[in-house]
């Protein structure tokens, strides 16, 4: 016989409550009722199954119930049944006396009791479902809910995919299983932190539903149903005591489905109930479930989690300190306290990009907590503040957000509900009131669009007088990453404004946010990648701000991303903060370190906002030229690596006057081997003889004839030439065009005069050992830093936009002595640790002391060209540096001849 599930029982149970009398038959169809077998019960009945001492007016059956009719109390027969030699023997599971009017019972095995009228049996039926396999679930919570536990959800939910596979590919049914492990999240907070009673939801589960999990659905079903339901008479009667929760939560729709569940499921259910999901952190948590839930990011759970130390980076400085100094300045004063609480109930955050909404959580606490310190001040300085508010007046209403996903943003509100519970019960522990979370009156301002297309004035109005802050970490692709749809998303925010592809993703929330914020009070902070304000992107983005009359109020210069979710991001970001120009002070932050700056500019340093551009020569009259090496176009046919070249060898021993070295960033760095074939002029016949190399020659003939560019068709006619050719026989500098932006030097060098340097890299020929010094210095790392373009965090090294740009004041011979004798001094010590390859010698980590030793003494000694009294900060250098650059692009403006009008 197949096990009833919770809903079967109370069919079968209610009739018995509708009875007119009542009888000893009520005890065998109350058997019968939670499925006892009809013939076990019939001998039940009849006496041949009963145990009892006292058959006349008791029935027994072993392992199951011992039930007495009694004309006493039944309270006190059932405490004289339970503790009977019978009893003890029998081990019977419940132990029932009633007079047919009130019926008393005990569960042995757990010790609880009941005692209601018998004519509500139907009330409590749930108390006896042991009877149909339904064992009774006490679930302690011990321990506590941590990214751990976001791991088990998405075991949870592999295994409601499984079971359910209608779900996999239908986004109506993905979405309802986002929402519902919403729900889940919701009511396991609820029942350990006082929202439910202690361990509830868990508890329900595990007691009425069957191990197998087959009535799981339906009973979490119902339940939900309970917990929209506002009146207690509209809820199940074993779901009465749950309580109404509102606020869309539980809202009943048709996309609001609970998932099939399998035996393995519902276990899985029961154990993450039994954690103490207490003191989650819904700022990180909300980032870990959209991660379980959305395909693809599973394996980088927590990856673009954006830690609380990291969100504070944003809005300390962006609102949160100068809060905290009207507090310190009103510490004595009723009416500045009173003023203060007004003012930060009315702030507005708004996250334009809020994903699981972790930004506006810690905002939220972060005010709640600024409250809550005003109140107990309050409190001390006047006796009438004794008698503290009842509600918080910084409403959730106020704390607005824009995600296009919308299970993101489901998370997000429930986020704010799990924050503003938690601030809650802070309230209560300082001030002995107890502010209720249900039911949900707020439903947050979290709106579902393209926040890159939708009107931002339409989710949070700006009036241009209210106090509104900005804060987030909006996507940032680069122009290569972008989607078709994310192209597509650029129209929507510059209109008939022209703009360049090369545009970071990001860049749309900066100018969306200039516009926004421009001319009123409103401010913005969002964290970015470093690369937005580095190389040629600085130019293309930031004149678009400036030109709102908008300013960078601070800056966070950079930082290493970092999270206590699992797999960190490995990213430099920093925090640019834009407010409409005003002459509040400006600050550059490093750090620990806070730095007052005259003016901040698209590169992040304290200078004018100009912006370096492409130039075709050194802006420093007197630095060599830097260019590309020697490209040979030869589809890998003119360069060999080690084997290669040895089977070459092998086969023509003369060739040998034919091969060079042929370097890149790669092989210089890390020592690697490999070679070309270069043809001094007038060689190619003699070269051409030797059958290995003539095949190679024809091979590049036919790679270059088969290409759609004309110019590299006409090279096909002489095919032992590079396509571009820039060596000279001479020793050359090279210049890595990608390096690891994790080095404190990028690892420039000399080349021999017969070495090839390919278009991997730069060269300067004929260099001078001075110039060596100067890229190598620390103050040419912080152009660098500034300037140049990244890869991820590797630096992109550019001859027109870093070299070209970099300014050098006038150097004497004198210095160019120094300068010259600290660059040998560094090629000296390379040279003697020459059993290791650069990539190892300049590991930030296992850099040799006295390699490190030499640098030190090249950035003392470029420090002093720039600056009589040094520099403690690279941000000092930066600004001195730009200073000069402006100079020199002045100098340069003033003297270009002036154009001639038209007459």
């Amino acid at each position: 016989m197949a096990r009833l599930n919770l809903k079967a029982v109370e069919e079968r149970v209610t009739p018995l409550a509708r009875r007119e009398t009542y009888d000893r038959e009520f005890i065998f169809d109350l058997l019968l009722a939670y499925g006892k077998p009809k013939g076990n019960v019939t001998r039940l009945r009849n006496g041949s199954l009963n145990v009892a001492a006292e058959p006349d007016r008791e029935v027994a059956q072993k392992n199951v119930v011992y039930f007495r009719e009694t004309d006493r109390q039944p309270l006190a027969g059932v405490e004289e049944l339970r503790t009977s030699p019978d009893v003890v023997r029998y081990n019977p599971r419940f132990v029932i006396a009633t007079d047919y009017d009130e019926l008393v019972a005990v569960d042995m095995k757990t010790g609880e009791n009941k005692v209601f009228p018998i004519r509500d049996i139907d009330k409590h039926f749930t108390f006896f479902l042991p009877w149909a396999g339904m064992e009774k679930a006490q679930y302690t919570s011990e321990a506590h809910a941590d990214v751990k536990a976001a791991e088990r959800m998405g075991k949870l939910f592999d295994e409601l995919l499984q079971a359910n596979p209608e779900l996999i590919d239908e986004q109506h049914g993905r979405h309802a299983l986002n929402v519902f492990f919403t729900r889940l999240l919701f009511c396991f907070f609820a029942e350990d932190t006082g929202i439910f009673d202690d361990g509830q939801f868990t508890t329900a589960v595990g007691s009425h539903t069957q191990s197998d999990g087959s009535d799981v659905q339906e009973f979490l079903t119902d339940l939900f149903d309970a917990l929209d339901a506002e009146k207690p008479e509209d809820k199940a009667s074993y779901l009465s005591a749950f309580p109404y929760v509102n606020g869309r939560l539980f809202e009943v729709t048709s996309q609001h489905l609970v998932p099939a569940f399998t035996k393995s499921a519902r276990g899985l259910l029961l154990d993450l109930g039994a954690l103490d999901w207490s003191e989650i952190n819904p700022d990180i948590f909300g980032s870990m479930f959209q991660a379980i839930v959305t395909p693809g990011k599973r394996s980088d759970l927590g990856q673009h989690y954006t830690s609380v130390p990291n969100i504070l980076k944003t809005i300390e400085p962006l609102f949160l300190d100068e809060l905290k100094e009207q507090f310190d300045a009103g510490f004595n004063s009723v009416g500045r306290l009173e003023k203060l609480l007004e003012r930060i109930g009315a702030i507005k955050v708004f996250d334009p990009a809020c994903g699981s909404g972790n930004f506006l959580v810690i905002a939220y606490k972060e005010l709640r907590r600024l409250e809550h310190a005003i109140l107990e001040r309050l409190a001390d300085l006047s006796p009438k503040h004794q008698v503290l508010y009842a509600v918080s007046k910084i409403d959730i209403e106020n704390f607005y957000g824009i995600e296009i996903d919308d299970f993101a943003a489901e998370v997000a509100i429930l986020s704010l509900w799990i924050a503003k519970h938690q601030m809650n019960r802070e309230f209560k522990d300082k001030f002995g009131v107890e502010i209720p979370l249900i039911p949900l009156k707020e439903t947050g301002r979290i709106r579902v669009d393209n926040a890159t297309r939708v009107e931002w004035n339409d989710v949070c109005r700006n009036d241009g007088h209210s106090e509104i802050f900005l804060i987030g970490n909006p996507p940032y692709y680069g122009s290569s990453k972008q989607s078709a749809t994310q192209k597509q998303d650029f129209p929507y925010v510059f209109g008939s404004r022209k703009y360049s592809k090369k545009l970071n993703y990001i860049s749309l929330w900066f100018v969306k946010g200039a516009d926004y914020i421009a001319q009123t009070r409103a401010q913005l902070a969002f964290v970015t990648t470093k690369t937005v304000t580095q190389g040629e992107h600085v130019a293309l983005m930031f004149p678009w701000i400036f030109s709102q009359n908008v300013e960078i109020g601070f800056a966070q210069t950079g930082f290493q991303w970092n999270n206590n979710a699992k797999g960190g991001a490995d990213v430099t970001v920093s925090v640019i903060s834009l407010r409409s120009q005003n002459s509040s002070p400006k600050f550059l932050y490093m750090g620990d370190l806070r730095v007052a700056a005259r003016n901040i500019n698209g590169y992040l340093a304290d200078g004018d906002s100009t912006f370096v551009t492409s130039r075709p020569k050194p802006i420093t009259s007197f630095l060599p030229a830097m260019v590309y090496g020697s490209k040979p176009t030869d589809g890998g046919n003119l360069t060999l690596g080690p084997a290669e070249r040895e089977i070459l060898l092998r086969e023509a021993p003369g060739a040998a006057n034919y091969i060079r070295r042929f370097l890149g960033s790669d092989e210089f760095i890390k020592g690697k081997d490999r070679y070309c074939l270069w043809i001094p002029p007038g060689e190619y016949e003699s070269a051409n003889s030797f059958p290995a190399i003539r095949d190679r020659f024809e091979r590049t003939s036919a790679m270059r004839s088969s290409s759609t560019k004309l110019s590299t068709k006409k090279l096909a006619a002489t095919p032992h030439v590079f396509a571009e050719i820039r060596h000279k026989s001479t020793e050359s500098i090279l210049i890595p065009s990608m390096s690891s932006g994790l080095r404190e030097y990028i690892p420039f060098g000399y080349l021999a005069s017969d070495e090839i340097i390919s278009n991997n890299a730069f060269a300067i020929p004929e260099a001078a050992p001075w110039v060596l010094s100067l890229l190598t210095s620390r103050m040419h790392m912080v152009w660098i830093n500034a300037v140049a373009g990244r890869m991820r965090i590797n630096y992109r090294y550019s001859n027109t936009i870093v070299y070209n740009n970099f300014p050098v004041p006038p150097l004497p011979d004198q210095i160019k002595e120094q300068l010259t004798e600290a660059a040998l001094r560094v090629l000296d010590i390379r040279e003697y640790h020459c059993e290791k390859t650069l990539a190892e010698l300049y590991d930030p980590d296992k850099m040799p002391e006295d390699l490190r030793a030499a640098h030190a003494e090249v950035d003392a000694l470029v420090d002093s060209i720039y600056s009589k009294q040094g520099y403690e900060t690279d941000e000092q250098r930066l600004s001195d540096l730009f200073a000069m650059y402006e100079e020199m692009t002045a100098a340069e403006q003033a003297a270009k001849p002036a154009k001639r009008s038209k007459t």
